[in-house]
């Protein structure tokens, strides 16, 4: 069936125009749904049906890929920088709550300071009662890795060992480790074998780790200056731990092990060792009358060790799966997350103090 041909004048006309019949059609169309969308705009009520007709054609009109307003809002939001609120309890930038941790800090100098110059057993009795404390933490943290640990005699041969080597010296307290680990093997043992020797391992290692080496700061406390030379450990052990943290919270980028400790870097190592050095020289020179060299030699020395502890503990944190080793202290964690590098420095400061500041 055909189309009866249009006279010619028709035919010219559509040419000048540049349409066609489809086009023509497709415009009629379109101008037949704007009316209907005005009309039902226009309708009682239709106010809200007219706003979403209005932005059915904007979104029509808007590109798939443009961003929407909503969407541009919601992205600034999230790529706006969260604020780190430490006044309000939160963990800071070094993963801890600074003024809390200050807090508890001076509060332990404090008691370290009473309990040194106002009598020594004062601090034989403070000693005691952290070793006794990170005996039970650790054994604690232990218990996360299924090794259990038996308490009592390592609490008792914590007291033993402490208490022995500041009334008889090292050999007393040798033989009350020794002791010690022989009442571990045969208190474990008389709960089963299932496991004996894995637990019995455990409680050896928690006996030299925490009593046995905090029994090297009796040692230093038996001598006559004992209660100076208590000071000077600590003064530059603190200091090792103040200057790693100041420096390497401004200005730490290289991590030293970061598969141990990823927040430890070569520039905080770098601080603790000048605030180290300077704590050894200062110390020696004015509180125990040694040579300057000597007090080089000690920060170097306490610096290192220091370290090493530090990242000793860290290696079992995180083999056993812990943030810490206790929550004792807000801000620090446990008692063993300050001693870590106490007991590791007290063997180190007694052999160098004992040869550069020779008991009388």
């Amino acid at each position: 069936m055909t189309t009866p041909p249009s006279s010619r004048s028709e035919r010219r006309e559509r040419r000048s125009a540049g349409e066609t019949e489809p086009t023509r059609a497709t415009r009629s169309s379109r101008s037949d749904r704007s009316s209907r969308a005005a009309g039902a705009g226009a309708t009682p009520g239709g106010g809200r049906r007219g706003s979403r007709a209005g932005a059915a054609d904007v979104a029509a009109v808007t590109p798939p890929d443009a961003p929407t307003p909503q969407g541009r809002a919601s992205r600034a939001a999230r790529s706006a920088p969260t604020s780190r609120p430490t006044r309000s309890g939160k963990p800071g930038r070094a993963g801890r709550n600074l003024p809390a941790a200050i807090g508890v800090g001076l509060s332990l100098g404090a008691v370290i300071i009473a309990s040194l110059f106002i009598r020594k057993e004062a601090f034989l009795v403070v000693s005691t009662l952290a070793a006794c404390v990170g005996v039970w933490e650790l054994r604690h943290s232990l218990a996360q890795g299924r090794i259990h640990v038996p308490m009592v005699p390592l609490l008792v041969g914590a007291v033993t060992m402490i208490v022995s080597a500041f009334v008889a010296g090292g050999q007393a307290l040798m033989v009350s480790f020794g002791l010690t680990c022989v009442a571990v093997l045969l208190w474990r043992v008389a709960d089963g074998l299932d496991d004996a020797v894995r637990d019995v391992a455990g409680g050896i290692f928690v006996a030299a780790y925490v009593p046995f080496l905090a029994a090297f700061s009796s040692l230093l406390l038996a001598a006559g200056d004992g209660a100076t030379r208590i000071f000077v450990f600590v003064l530059v052990t603190v200091c090792s731990d103040v200057g790693g943290y100041a420096v390497g919270v401004v200005a730490g980028k290289h991590p030293m092990a970061p598969s141990v400790s990823p927040k430890k870097s070569w520039e905080g190592f770098a601080g603790s060792a000048a605030a180290c050095v300077i704590g050894g020289v200062v110390s020696m020179t004015l509180l125990l009358g040694a040579s300057w060299w000597s007090g080089v030699i000690l920060g170097l020395a306490v610096v290192v060790t220091a370290t090493v502890g530090d990242l000793t503990e860290s290696t079992i944190k995180r083999d056993l799966g812990i943030k810490d080793m206790g929550h004792i202290l807000p801000g620090h964690g446990g008692v063993m997350d300050r001693l870590d590098s106490l007991l590791l420095v007290a063997p180190v400061v007694w052999a160098l103090l004992a040869v550069f500041v020779p008991l009388d």
